[in-house]
């Protein structure tokens, strides 16, 4: 099967695309989503399924009533995997889902799923996960080694729109008192310099090490001696849990509920609930090296099964199930 991810950019690019390639299939990236460069290759590439993901620059009112055309025009069965969920499902994708009007919908979130379901939409919950080939241990590299990294972009501009949400609590947690302790973090993504309104304090440029290729993160996640792990909600994983555990890296994370549903405290993983909690367990793990070793391992071994070539299988299956494909 031919499968065309509507894409430009890289994130998209691997992933979900390894894991269809994992079953046979012939996976394209589509590049910027425009009406002639869709239109010739589809005709020449000829796909069995059109798959539309998250929320990028090519997402534009314009855009998603023209993939809805060209999905018409061409009969073929238009997908859409979102990664915004729930946060951002009022003001973002139940908008997308009137004007794209996707065949089936993905949803990161079970609760949102169930939702799309009672609102007439075909909706499944797809969550993230790891690629083997993207997210291994490598050796520990020089210009990576540190002992505590944090590998995401900040979002001062969501943090601010939406003070509830569950990242805020999540840095005052992981984030807030280690810096206010003196510790050196290595801030890997974008926006970390804006952060002090939510931090209490203006991160050392020093420590800001920018925007990383997603390629590279593994790289980080093998050469920290602990990852700290922010969480958005309390029932739902971010991206990067998987891809650092997948990665073997150790990780210290916020104390949810969602975690504690994959992975056991102590053994897999280690997590907190406070800054008390925080300061403790890095003082901890830093020290004891044996330890930090055999949890980093365990954390890899307990989401084996959390990979995008078993979250292909399932997407599949379901679109089998609906009719959507022989």
């Amino acid at each position: 099967m031919k499968i065309l991810f509507l894409e430009r950019g890289k994130l998209w690019s691997y992933g979900l695309p390894d894991g269809l390639r994992d079953l046979g299939h012939e996976v394209k990236a589509s590049g910027p989503v425009e009406q002639g460069r869709l239109i010739r290759l589809i005709s020449n590439f000829k796909p069995d399924l059109l798959v539309s993901v998250g929320w990028g620059p090519d997402h534009t009112i314009v855009k998603q009533r023209m993939v809805r055309k060209l999905a018409t025009r061409f009969k073929i069965p238009l997908v859409y995997w979102s990664t915004e969920d729930p946060n951002f499902t009022d003001v973002f994708t139940l908008p997308l889902l009137k004007r794209m009007k996707p065949d089936h919908t993905f949803t990161i979130s079970e609760k949102t799923a169930k939702k799309f379901r009672k609102m007439g939409y075909a909706a499944d919950y797809l969550d993230y996960a790891y690629h083997p080939r993207v997210h291994f241990r490598t050796q520990i590299r020089p210009k990576y080694r540190t002992d505590i990294a944090v590998v995401a972009n900040a979002y001062p501009d969501v943090l601010r729109k939406y003070p509830k949400l569950y990242r805020r609590q999540s840095l005052n947690i992981l984030v807030r008192p280690l810096l206010k302790q003196g510790y050196q973090i290595d801030f890997y993504g974008r926006n970390w310099l804006r952060m002090k309104p939510f931090l209490g304090r203006t991160i050392p440029k020093s420590s800001i090490r920018g925007y990383i290729p997603y390629k590279k993160a593994n790289e980080v996640f093998s050469s920290a001696k602990i990852v700290l792990g922010l969480q958005n909600y309390t029932d739902m994983l971010t991206q990067r849990t998987f891809e650092t555990l997948g990665s073997e890296g150790f990780f210290l994370t916020s104390d949810t509920p969602a975690v504690r549903a994959l992975l056991k405290p102590g053994r897999d993983v280690v997590v907190s609930s406070s800054p008390a909690q925080t300061l403790e367990k890095v003082r901890y793990y830093l020290k004891h090296e044996k330890e930090r070793e055999r949890i980093r391992r365990n954390g890899r071994s307990a989401i084996a099964k959390q990979n995008y070539t078993e979250r292909a299988k399932f997407m599949l299956s379901a679109l089998r199930k609906k009719g959507l494909l022989k």
